[in-house]
């Protein structure tokens, strides 16, 4: 998932209190010096001033950018790594930054800064610079928590939307098994049969089952579509092919309940299946993603669809794994990725 950035707004804001902070001390003495008559005012100390402010708002603002919102973790590295390369970065700036000011300061105010005042430099940005990186990380926190209640909030209003669709479709459950099984021993001398009405009640169980869960193992959502598969090939016969090659090493893996029953359902719904045209569905794996794809062979007339598909899938992985699906549609193939994340 991408880095939700601090807010420009939140972090000129800072930037600019830090720069009048810092530069108080500096402000009170030439107030006082000027006020007892020890120092004459003149334009040169406003330039001064203002050439010191400029360079503390804008190390200010770098250092918090540099720590606040930069994708560290995006980087496939070991923390100890990662860590080491956000150290270097700001003692680079803040070496950067000192020889810039002392280097341009002559250019600006017409004369050299003595030794005193560059140890007074070196002193104020090097302070500057730990103070400025704990409030970067405090500001970082601060908006990730932040990301995290809006997140919360919208995976609770996607939740009562379920249940709301859910109520309104909603058919006793008990009399569905007691039908299904009713059913199932009218027909148990048709092999075929017997197996087509356990696998529908095994499918719409674990629906049920799912509603109540946000996350299942890859090997439960397996079980699960080739129940579906099954459903299908018997329907379609050999119309449809739904081929299925999952890495063992993925299997207790987590991902959404019904993701790849309802992106195997997408290729069903939108695509031709035919005798002259039949269709392949491919899910297979790879190091650490699911795909489902197949070829694009748009139907005529799309059946109406139950309110679940790639859109609500694309939401309930976002708000779920922190993690996007990636949909493309090269080379008249359609395939969807689901990134899975590492093991906890």
């Amino acid at each position: 998932m991408a880095l939700t950035k601090v807010k420009q707004g939140e972090v000129v804001k800072t930037a600019l209190l830090i720069g009048i902070l810092v530069s108080l001390p500096k402000t009170i003495y030439l107030y006082n010096g000027i006020m007892e008559g020890n120092l004459n005012f003149s334009m040169s100390w406003v330039t001064d001033f203002l050439y010191r402010y400029l360079f503390f708002f804008c190390f200010s603002w770098s250092v918090i950018q540099l720590n606040a919102n930069i994708d560290y973790d995006g980087l496939k590295w070991p923390p100890f790594l990662k860590w080491l390369l956000i150290l270097i970065i700001n003692v680079v700036s803040l070496f950067v930054v000192v020889k810039v000011i002392i280097a341009f300061y002559p250019l600006v105010n017409g004369r050299v800064l003595e030794s005193h005042e560059e140890g007074w430099v070196n002193f104020t940005f090097i302070n500057l610079s730990i103070v400025l990186f704990f409030i970067a990380r405090l500001l970082r926190v601060s908006t990730d928590k932040q990301e995290s209640r809006i997140e919360n909030e919208q995976l609770k209003q996607q939740n009562l939307e379920n249940e709301l669709a859910a109520l309104k479709n909603q058919i006793d459950p008990h009399f569905l098994f007691n039908s299904l099984n009713s059913l199932s021993s009218l027909i148990r001398e048709n092999e075929k049969a017997t197996q087509f009405v356990n696998k529908l009640s095994y499918m719409y169980r674990y629906i049920l089952q799912s509603s109540e869960i946000n996350l299942v193992p890859v090997k439960d959502e397996l079980k699960f579509l080739r129940s579906y598969i099954y459903l299908m090939e018997t329907r379609y016969r050999d119309r449809i092919r739904i081929e299925v090659d999952i890495d063992e090493k993925l299997l207790d893996r987590k991902v959404p309940p019904l993701a790849l029953q309802s992106l195997v359902e997408n290729s069903v719904k939108h695509n031709e299946i035919s005798s002259t045209n039949p269709l392949t569905v491919k899910v297979y794996s790879t190091e650490e993603s699911l795909f489902v794809e197949n070829p694009i062979r748009t139907r005529s007339t799309v059946a109406e669809g139950m309110g679940t598909g790639l859109y609500n899938l694309k939401k309930r992985y976002l708000l779920l794994l922190k993690n996007e699906v990636k949909v493309s549609t090269q080379n008249d193939i359609f395939k969807v990725e689901l990134p899975l994340n590492q093991p906890a």
